[in-house]
């Protein structure tokens, strides 16, 4: 299925074709710049080969890469499924320019922009078929047609990357590449709605987080009807953008207990969904209380250990709780059709560009909060 123009919520099988690699064509070097991961903190710009694409694979000149919390985790070597030291480029929030297509790829010629969802499921599994792509039960297995760029592929950290058609979009001309790189953040917000079933006409809504997802999220649940929406989280500046694109009340958690003032927000009564996106140890407790009875709590951060919280006190409130991971459903292409429209903005959250020669510098940037970093970009 090609994302090129239509929608669906679900993904027909299609059998994996035999790998038949394309060389590189005329126009395009044989050599590129691309940042490898040799180790635990050790990525290096080099030179490597320009990638090979197969029969449905596109290859694309990129224009921009987001780096995010995750990137952190796979810069540690705290990630799963990577490719091997010495091998892999991350980066998994990239947009560009088609290269060159695959010999099966009618749906895109060089010269398009596009726009990606970083995964790409195996097509065949009963997740895939029925639209849960991101959890694919071959990933991590590319002979089966599973690809994660920039997590379990090569990604966007470089001046080429490939990808599959099917996880491609069409940039519309008058978006830029910073609000094609927040389009597949966009995605994650919008996917995890999609899970938890959320239809929040009416409903007062929080957001955990006011980070890239958190700060999209709350675009998308004013787009779809919030009655209230409030963010909650720790930096002041992030917490004013949010009120700029869209949250009715912030909270800040450094300066007033969080529980205390949603449940005033909310005359008492709690949220109708409570949506983690800060990754913080703590705020899974936060979000079980300030649920009402028989409301949702929606996971979508990764965190950096076990955490700890009340499940009894869920459970005796009747709290429905969802996870979900990444992009999937097709919810980047209805974020593209939003950014399209003017109603998303992802512009501007972007606060820092860094040329791919200083990527450890901008890695330095985000880990220190140097410069007070919301969305960090590497252009190659």
């Amino acid at each position: 299925m090609s994302h090129a123009t239509g929608s669906s919520t679900t993904r027909t099988p299609t059998p994996t074709p035999a790998r038949t690699d394309k060389p590189v064509q005329d126009g395009i070097p044989e050599k590129m710049r691309a940042a490898v991961l040799f180790g635990p903190g050790d990525i290096r710009v080099v030179d490597r080969e320009i990638p090979a694409f197969g029969p449905e694979e596109v290859l694309v000149r990129v224009a921009m890469c987001g780096a995010c919390g995750t990137d952190l985790k796979i810069l540690a070597g705290h990630f799963p499924q990577t490719p091997p030291f010495g091998e892999y480029t991350p980066g998994h929030e990239w947009t560009g320019t088609v290269a060159a297509v695959g010999e099966n790829v009618d749906e895109f010629r060089p010269g398009d922009r596009v726009c990606i969802e970083a995964h790409h499921g195996c097509g065949r599994c009963a997740n895939c078929v029925t639209g849960k792509y991101t959890a694919c039960l071959n990933y991590g297995d590319v002979s089966k047609g599973h690809r994660a760029s920039g997590m379990t592929t090569d990604g966007g950290f470089a001046e080429y990357a490939v990808h599959h058609v099917a996880a491609l979009y069409r940039l519309p001309d008058h978006l830029s590449p910073e609000d094609g790189v927040l389009i597949t953040t966009a995605g994650t917000g919008l996917y995890g709605l999609d899970a938890a079933q959320s239809y929040i006409v009416g409903q007062d809504v929080a957001v955990f987080g006011p980070g890239a997802v958190g700060l999209m999220t709350v675009q998308m649940c004013r787009l779809m009807g919030a009655s209230k929406v409030i963010l909650a989280g720790t930096r002041k500046s992030r917490l004013d953008l949010g009120l700029e694109l869209g949250a009715d009340h912030v909270v800040d958690v450094t300066a007033e207990d969080p529980v205390e003032k949603i449940l005033e927000l909310t005359g008492g009564a709690g949220l109708d969904l409570t949506i983690e996106a800060s990754g913080g140890p703590d705020t899974p407790q936060f979000c079980v209380d300030v649920t009402k009875r028989g409301g949702k709590i929606l996971f979508v951060a990764f965190y950096p250990g076990k955490v700890e919280f009340d499940l009894s006190s869920a459970i005796r409130k009747d709290i429905t709780m969802y996870t979900s991971r990444g992009e999937g459903g097709n919810n980047v292409e209805r974020a593209v059709a939003l950014a399209a429209s003017g109603q998303l903005q992802g512009e501007r959250l972007v606060t820092h560009h860094f040329p791919l020669e200083d990527i450890e510098e901008a890695f330095r940037v985000i880990k220190e909060r140097d410069g007070d970093p919301l969305k960090v970009v590497i252009v190659p």
